[in-house]
C-alpha cells in the first residue's frame, strides 16, 4: 500500500472500491499492517519529541574550565542606540565576555589568526536576563507566564493538534493546487499527449520542480494506461497519488529529527542562507523554544554586515531571556562565534545558535568566509557544528530550490528550515527538494506565532497540501 493510499485510510477513514475489492481476500492481514506502520509512525515522533525535550545535561565536567579567567568588571551591552558609551550592570545571573583593555590578550593568546584576535577583543555580550533567575518588570510580569502556559502546552501536542497547524499553516499552498488541479481538469477532454503536456506545466507552476514534473508526468503515463483511466475524478486521483507516493518514496530513510552533542560540550547549530530568509526569526523562536526546556542558550550575532542585523538578534534575546554575544560593525564573523563558543564553555551552556551575513550561493567570497567560521568551530569543539541549517523562503519557490542546490554544492548543509509557509502558495517546493536534493526538511514555520516554528512532520505535511484530495 502507497504512502497515498495509507493517508486516505488514516485520515479519510476508507480506501476506495479498487482496494475494497482486494482488502476482500486479505482484509485482515492489511488492516494490521496499516496499524502497525500508524503505531511505528507515532511512536517515532514521540521519540524525536522526548530527545528534543530532554535536550542535553546541564552540568558539565570540571576539564571544561575557562579558558581565560572572569573579569569582574566586565560590562553588558545594552540594548541602546550607543550600547559602548552607556553601558549598564549585569541582568541577573548572565556573565559577559570581557570587553575592558585588560581582557585582550586573554583572548588573543587562546585566537589562533590575527583576524580572529583584533575582533575578539572587541566582542561583547549582550546578556539578558533569564526569567528564572530575576524579577521581571510590573508592566510585563504576566507576559512570560502566558507565554510560558502557552509554549508548554505545544511542546506536547497531541496527534490532533499538530494535525490543525499543519492544515491550518498549508491552507493557502492547497487552495491554490487544488484551483490549478481544477483548471487542468476542466480543460481535460481526452488522455493523449496533449493531456501529458498540459499536465507537466501545471506541475512546474506549481513549484514542485522541473525534474519532479517530468518524473510524475512519465510514470503517470504507465499509470493511466495500466488501470486504463479515461474519467476526470481518475485522473484527478491518479495524479495526486502519485505525487504522494513519490514524495514517500524520495523521503524513505530521511533524518527530520535535530541532533545534539554527544558528550558534555555545548551543541551549535549553524544557519546560513540569503538575506530575508528569516534567520534571525528562526533563531529567536528556536532559542525560546530550548529555554523552555530548561537549556542554557547563547546567540551568536554573526551577520556583522547588514544593517540592523546584531540589533535584531539582541532584540530576539531580550524576548526570549538569552544572552547575545556580538561583535563591532563589521568585524570578523568568526571572532564573533569564536567568543561566542568560548563564552558557551565557560558558562557550561547547551545550545549555541549562530546567525550569519545572508549571501548569494553564488558569492565566492562570503562562501568562503562560512567555511572559516565552521573551522573556527570545529577547532574548539570537534563534534561541532552538529547542524548547518539552510533557511529558505517558501515564498519564493523555485529559487529556493536553486538556493539549495548551490549552497549544497559549497558547504555541506544537514537540514533545511523552510519558513513563511503559511503566506506561500508554494508548498510543493518540499517535493522538490526531497526528490531532487534528498536533503532533509527539518523545521517548517506554519505561522508568525512563537510556537509556530514546529518540527517537520513528512506525513502531516502531505496531509496538510493534499487534504481536500486525499480525503474525498
Amino acid at each position: 500500500m502507497g504512502l497515498f493510499d495509507r493517508l486516505r485510510k488514516a485520515f479519510g477513514g476508507h480506501v476506495d472500491e479498487e482496494e475494497h475489492k482486494e482488502q476482500n481476500i486479505n482484509s485482515t492481514a492489511e488492516s494490521t499492517t496499516a496499524s502497525t506502520a500508524e503505531s511505528a509512525a507515532a511512536t517515532a515522533s514521540e521519540s524525536v519529541s522526548a530527545s528534543a525535550s530532554n535536550g542535553e545535561p546541564l552540568v558539565k565536567s570540571e576539564e571544561e574550565a575557562p579558558v581565560a579567567a572572569p573579569v569582574n568588571n566586565s560590562t553588558v551591552v545594552p540594548v541602546e542606540p550607543e550600547p559602548a558609551e552607556t553601558p549598564v550592570a549585569p541582568a541577573g545571573n548572565a556573565e559577559p565576555i570581557p570587553v575592558k583593555p585588560e581582557s585582550t590578550s586573554q583572548t588573543a593568546s587562546s585566537t589562533p589568526t590575527d583576524s580572529t584576535e583584533s575582533a575578539s577583543a572587541e566582542s561583547a555580550v549582550s546578556a539578558i536576563s533569564d526569567s528564572a533567575s530575576s524579577v521581571p518588570e510590573p508592566k510585563s510580569a504576566s507576559e512570560p507566564e502566558e507565554k510560558a502556559a502557552e509554549e508548554e502546552t505545544e511542546l506536547a501536542p497531541t496527534e490532533a493538534d499538530t494535525l490543525a497547524q499543519y492544515d491550518e499553516g498549508l491552507a493557502k499552498s492547497r487552495s491554490s493546487f487544488g484551483a490549478r488541479l481544477n483548471r487542468f481538469l476542466a480543460r481535460f477532454r481526452s488522455v493523449d499527449d496533449a493531456f501529458f503536456d498540459d499536465l507537466e506545466e501545471t506541475l512546474i507552476e506549481a513549484d514542485v520542480g522541473f525534474e519532479t514534473a517530468m518524473q510524475i508526468t512519465d510514470q503517470l503515463r504507465d499509470e493511466v494506461k495500466l488501470r486504463n483511466v479515461k474519467k476526470k475524478d481518475e485522473v484527478a486521483k491518479a495524479i495526486v497519488a502519485k505525487m504522494v507516493d513519490l514524495y514517500g518514496e524520495a523521503g524513505e530513510g530521511e533524518d527530520n529529527a535535530l541532533h545534539f552533542s554527544t558528550d558534555k560540550t555545548p551543541t551549535v547549530f549553524l544557519f546560513v542562507g540569503v538575506n530575508g530568509a528569516g534567520k534571525t526569526t528562526t533563531i529567536g523562536k528556536l532559542a525560546h523554544r530550548f529555554q523552555e526546556q530548561g537549556k542554557q542558550v547563547i546567540l551568536a550575532a554573526g551577520d556583522t554586515f547588514r544593517a540592523g542585523a546584531t540589533e535584531q538578534l539582541v532584540e530576539w534575546g531580550k524576548r526570549v531571556h538569552v544572552p547575545v554575544v556580538t561583535g563591532p560593525k563589521e568585524s570578523d564573523p568568526a571572532a564573533v562565534v569564536y567568543d561566542a563558543v568560548h563564552h558557551a564553555k565557560e558558562q557550561q551552556a547547551d545550545i549555541v545558535l549562530v546567525d550569519t551575513a545572508g549571501r548569494l550561493q553564488n558569492k565566492v567570497n562570503l562562501m568562503n568566509e562560512l567555511a572559516k567560521i565552521k573551522r573556527v568551530i570545529t577547532r574548539e569543539l570537534p563534534e561541532a557544528p552538529q547542524e548547518v541549517l539552510l533557511v529558505l523562503d517558501a515564498t519564493t519557490g523555485q529559487n529556493a530550490l536553486n538556493q539549495a542546490k548551490e549552497f549544497a554544492k559549497t558547504t555541506k548543509v544537514t537540514g533545511i528550515v523552510l519558513t513563511k509557509l503559511d503566506g506561500s502558495a508554494k508548498g510543493g517546493i518540499v517535493l522538490a527538494i526531497r526528490n531532487e536534493l534528498h536533503l532533509p526538511v527539518k523545521l517548517v514555520g506554519l505561522g508568525e506565532k512563537m510556537n509556530d516554528l514546529a518540527d517537520f512532520d513528512p506525513n502531516k505535511f502531505v496531509y496538510g497540501l493534499f487534504k481536500d484530495l486525499i480525503v474525498q
